[in-house]
């Protein structure tokens, strides 16, 4: 007869990590010397919850509150806060807090202390998440893959939380310094991952770790096409000093991986992709352009997801893993209105969209990497005048966006509308650059190929980079992309 499975149980006896003895010197080390413990406390992101014993919290908590009035801090001023409060009976009088005096010889140890308290709130924490998971999963209504979204994201959380200690101002400069020797050897000032184009590297120096790069416009002014461009530039290490390729991850809410792949294909490869659905190709020189494509973008480090209506948590799940795997070097979402956050569902449209925003720089902030995220235009920019500039006010469901972006580009193209001045220039496409955090704003004139869905530098005396002074570089650097 087989036996039964082992099963683990968990054990009644247990209890929370925690030390009364390093809380007890902590309390005691602020007794004696406050103004150094409690600044360490305070950059060690000491909090009341990071006590376990619950009169060590009440303690803790009136010294907080002494510390933020500017007061100061021993036994008497502890004692009177706590009488205040009702609670000097509940930690054992005057003579609980000159226990915890005598329980400390020297606040000189009072970092460790103070670093054990830490590790085992963390520990405590990591707990309380797993103890959630667990409920979660036996009793959820929602499929595996939004519980698995939240628990990462729970955990997450907690690591969030933990800020990094302060660099010195010499480490700094010194940092800043290895940039610009960097600059100087290589005589390019770009401070990221290069866009493909001169134009766009011109103004923005480059696509950089940690920021929300925002791309909007109006429908069918070619924002996805520009995206799917600048992708492809990126994993093909186009305009990349030492010719590197980057892998990227590519969320595709709006579009399937077929026709995403289909247009990037037809764009690579010069191939009209209606005129082949069509049937109007030629045989030999569109397969043979085609079969190019295929073998160069198979190549390339791309990793798409077009798994749609995700929650802006499950996306961040999914890009940490894609992060882990693939090592990816820059994500782009297409598009932010598309995305769902069912925490803040129910606030209405606007609020979802400014946690959604929230959520995506936050990403771009953990991963270290430039996050591309498309978003669409309300109709304002058409019912304001007849140029139908847009303006950032004009994002749609959040002003939060325009906060939370480092970079806001606005796309459109002239020959839409019959009032503008370039109307009849079939191939001009705009970007506004009409905020750049670290940077100038300003216009950037590309050229568009709507029958192959393909952006390229636009070469015009005064008004881009390709004609303003450069440093030395190849010489395939001038020309179009």
């Amino acid at each position: 007869m087989a036996s039964a499975l082992p099963t683990t149980r968990p054990q009644a006896d247990r209890s929370p990590p925690y030390s009364q003895e390093a809380e007890e010197g902590v309390l005691g080390s602020i007794l004696l010397d406050s103004l150094k413990v409690m600044d360490l406390c305070v950059e060690r992101q000491i909090a009341t919850d990071s006590f376990y014993v619950p009169a060590h919290r009440l303690v803790y908590e009136a010294m907080l509150v002494l510390s933020k009035n500017g007061s100061s801090i021993d036994v008497l001023t502890v004692a009177d806060r706590l009488e205040t409060a009702g609670h000097l009976e509940k930690i054992g009088g005057s003579a609980g807090l000159n226990r915890l005096v005598d329980a400390t010889p020297t606040a000189a140890h009072a970092e460790y202390y103070i670093d054990i308290v830490r590790q085992k709130h963390l520990f405590r924490a990591i707990i309380d998440a797993a103890r959630r998971a667990e409920t979660e999963c036996y009793g959820s209504e929602k499929n595996a893959d939004a519980v698995l979204g939240e628990v990462e994201q729970s955990f997450l959380d907690i690591t969030e939380n933990q800020h990094g200690s302060m660099i010195t101002w010499d480490s700094a400069v010194r940092e800043a310094m290895v940039h610009v020797e960097g600059i100087f050897d290589s005589r390019r000032g770009l401070n990221g991952i290069s866009s493909g184009y001169v134009n766009i590297d011109h103004k923005l120096h480059g696509l950089r770790s940690g920021e929300m790069i925002v791309l909007a416009a109006r429908p069918s002014m070619g924002k996805t096409s520009l995206a799917m461009n600048i992708a492809e530039n990126v994993a093909l290490g186009k305009r990349d000093p030492d010719r590197k390729k980057r892998a990227v991850g590519i969320f595709s809410l709006e579009m399937s991986h077929e026709s995403l792949v289909f247009r990037m294909l037809c764009s690579h490869g010069g191939v009209s992709g209606f005129k082949l659905l069509s049937g109007y190709v030629s045989a030999s020189a569109d397969h043979a352009k085609l079969t190019r494509a295929a073998s160069v973008l198979g190549k390339a480090p791309i990793y798409l997801d077009d798994t749609g209506g995700l929650d802006v948590l499950e996306l961040r799940a999914r890009a940490r893993r894609m992060k882990k795997k693939y090592n990816i070097e820059l994500i782009v979402i297409d598009y932010l209105q598309l995305l769902h956050s069912s925490e803040y569902s129910r606030q209405g449209k606007q609020v979802e969209t400014s946690a959604i925003s929230g959520n995506l720089k936050a990403m771009a902030k953990e991963l270290r990497i430039p996050v591309l995220v498309l978003s669409q235009l309300s109709r304002a920019p058409e019912q304001r005048d007849r140029l139908a500039v847009p303006k950032l006010s004009d994002l749609r469901d959040s002003g939060a966006i325009e906060q939370d972006a480092d970079v806001v580009g606005m796309l459109r193209r002239p020959c839409k509308y019959p009032d503008d001045p370039d109307h009849e220039d079939l191939t001009l496409s705009v970007l506004d650059i009409a905020k750049h955090r670290n940077g100038p704003t300003g216009e950037v004139r590309l050229n568009f190929e709507e029958e192959y869905t393909r952006f390229t530098d636009r070469r015009e005396p005064g008004v881009d980079g390709l004609t303003e002074p450069r440093p030395p570089a190849d010489e395939d650097e001038q020309g179009s992309i």
